[in-house]
């Protein structure tokens, strides 16, 4: 898949290691109730929302917390109003960053996400500023034991633009209103689904080594922290082998 960054690998990795479940599950309910909000309660009209509830389920999230969050987006539950977001900016060596935000304050979050942008060496920019470099693309993640050439056939035939193996994950790539059909297929199919986004893959990449590798990693890690930060998107690649050690 031409142009994906690393980072999604690394960022996967990182999130099986050491992901606190109660973050996952408040980025979830976030997502779960905006969609229910702006597309309504049912989730065969709602693909926002039906994905959303599939990655809950895949991230074992208890039933009842995924129908309180779907209430409190329609009003039937009482609950915070959240806004939607995106803000864009840069990093350490030039990197590009993108950040979907679901918030109840939007004051409290541009406040903290410029200090997190001053404080490890990156800009937070206008809009527009970075967005330009990525395009927007469904994207899966699955697990498999199948073999590389039968994932593939199956993945095509599903009807996926395309496929990047990383050891037994398979990043599968569709237009973004195919993303749905695609992974259901799959499901059918008897592949365990990780999860099914909408991402914005870079154009281009930053290949960063050194310092600036370091701190860059270092400045998503943090808002990809942040509990307000719903989606973070970037163009880094780094190069393991130049890292500095901290």
């Amino acid at each position: 898949m031409a142009g994906h960054s690393k980072w999604a690998n690394i960022k996967h990795r990182k999130g099986a290691q050491d992901a606190k479940r109660g973050k996952i599950f408040t980025k979830i309910i976030k997502e779960i109730t905006i969609a229910s909000r702006l597309g309504g309660g049912d989730l065969d009209a709602n693909p926002r929302l039906r994905k959303a509830v599939s990655n809950a389920k895949s991230s074992n999230m208890p039933a009842d917390k995924i129908e309180r969050a779907i209430k409190k987006g329609t009003g039937e539950l009482e609950g915070v109003s959240y806004e939607e977001i995106i803000y864009e900016g840069y990093g350490p060596g030039g990197v590009a960053i993108i950040m979907n935000v679901i918030t109840d304050n939007k004051n409290r979050t541009v406040a903290e996400v410029r200090h997190i942008f001053s404080k490890y060496g990156g800009n937070l920019g206008e809009s527009g500023s970075v967005s330009w470099m990525f395009d927007k693309k469904g994207q899966i993640v699955l697990d498999s034991s199948n073999g590389d050439d039968v994932v593939l056939e199956d993945v095509l035939s599903a009807g996926a633009d395309d496929l990047e193996i990383d050891s037994s994950t398979y990043y599968i790539i569709t237009k973004p209103d195919n993303l749905m059909v695609v992974r259901d297929v799959l499901e059918k199919s008897g592949y365990l689904i990780r999860s099914a986004e909408i991402e914005m893959v870079p154009k281009t990449i930053q290949k960063l080594k050194g310092q600036d590798a370091n701190n860059a990693i270092k400045l998503l890690d943090i808002l990809e922290d942040n509990d307000d930060i719903n989606k973070l998107y970037s163009n880094l690649d780094i190069d393991l082998d130049f890292l500095v050690d901290a």
